[in-house]
């Protein structure tokens, strides 16, 4: 395996408007959203951490001060919780940001995500780092690994930047960037050209889909900033990782687990089915519920 230099330090874009989602997340953030009894969030912080993360910076915007109080301490209700002796419940919120560091950026304007990632060239210090969206969450039962680390043991067989992928049907092609495959490095490894944003699927190069997990080398930033705006006005990534495929090189990891895009009101709906069925204490009921629908 080719040396490469540990990644600690991770981004988390969290600063988008969700309207899909309104008007819930006029006032609630969208990665604040709960799939059962965990925010969304939770979920994408908690992947970082079982992939060797320490530093996290979570960028955010205005309004979105429910995700720095969901990691940050709440005294008033541990002293409740402790005096009322539910020490469990105690201990499940004491503990939510306990196993990184946590910053926060804020992105003054929404221009894109490639912008979101630039506000953090700081933070990142000139060292590799990984990227997840705050509201794309995966899911990785029994012996896999978690996807983020997926793409991160896939940067250390490569020493390239990584694009997590996984194959979408024609009909969600045009949702998403699709890379552009070159080269297969191994079963899960593609060296890739480039990707194409949203194709529609009859010139889509391939129906693998970039999902929300990225392993950069910094010099991603440089790329970055020389990206113009598209026609929306934003900033794209896309753009920056097509400049840095050609100079530099970039692979797509086709990560295992399943994937639940929790910024659209139908990913959201069926991650809360899923991990309701997971859920000991209340998978019998919503068994006896949908079975009742008869559907």
């Amino acid at each position: 395996m080719i040396k490469t230099k540990p990644i600690k330090k991770a981004i988390i874009t969290a600063a988008g408007l969700g309207t899909r989602f309104l008007p819930a997340t006029k006032a609630l953030p969208k990665e604040m959203l709960p799939i059962v009894n965990i925010p969304t969030i939770q979920y994408v912080f908690d992947e970082c951490v079982a992939s060797g993360i320490t530093d996290i910076c979570i960028i955010i915007s205005q309004d979105k001060a429910a995700i720095i109080n969901h990691f940050d301490h709440n005294f008033k209700l541990e002293h409740a919780l402790k005096a009322k002796n539910k020490i469990k419940e105690y201990n499940l919120i004491h503990r939510i940001g306990e196993h990184a560091n946590i910053f926060y950026i804020r992105q003054k304007q929404a221009i894109g995500l490639g912008d979101a990632v630039l506000r953090a060239e700081t933070f990142i210090n000139n060292e590799p780092f990984v990227v997840v969206l705050g509201d794309d969450i995966v899911i990785n039962d029994g012996q896999e690994k978690p996807a983020l680390l997926q793409c991160i043991k896939a940067y250390e067989q490569t020493n390239s930047s990584i694009v997590g992928v996984q194959s979408v049907p024609n009909s969600q092609i045009e949702k998403y960037g699709i890379v552009v495959p070159t080269k297969n490095i191994s079963q899960s490894i593609t060296k890739i050209g480039g990707a194409v944003e949203k194709p529609q699927p009859d010139k889509a190069p391939s129906n693998l889909a970039i999902l929300g997990r990225y392993v950069f080398k910094p010099e991603i930033f440089e790329h970055l900033k020389r990206v113009k705006k598209d026609k929306s006005g934003e900033i794209q990534l896309t753009s920056a990782i097509n400049t840095l495929a050609k100079k530099q090189g970039v692979c797509a990891c086709n990560f295992t687990g399943k994937r639940y895009d929790i910024g659209s009101p139908n990913g959201y709906v069926i991650a809360t089915i899923d991990m309701s069925l997971k859920n000991e204490k209340i998978k019998k009921n919503i068994v006896a519920h949908i079975k009742s629908l008869k559907i």
